[in-house]
């Protein structure tokens, strides 16, 4: 599995709307609310025979109230 870390943006108002959408779909393995440019951010664990964007776009990018998204790869945990 790999691990990446997805950032909403959230139209005005929509963040728990968001957030309680994202957290139905079971495919995020923590979800937290944030301060500053995005409203939430997920970790999600992306098997490794699937392509990151099509995994994300097929299972979050559809959610109603999502502006904007920021998908960060990571590499190796410490």
């Amino acid at each position: 599995m790999r691990c990446v870390f997805v950032q909403f943006r959230c139209q005005p108002g929509k963040t728990y709307e968001v957030a309680d959408a994202i957290y139905d779909r079971e495919v995020v393995s923590e979800l937290y609310s944030t301060s500053g440019e995005f409203d939430l951010i997920a970790k999600v664990y992306i098997p490794e025979d699937e392509d990151v964007g099509h995994y994300l776009t097929n299972r979050l990018f559809d959610i109603a109230g999502i502006s904007r998204t920021v998908t960060t790869m990571t590499f190796r945990a410490f």
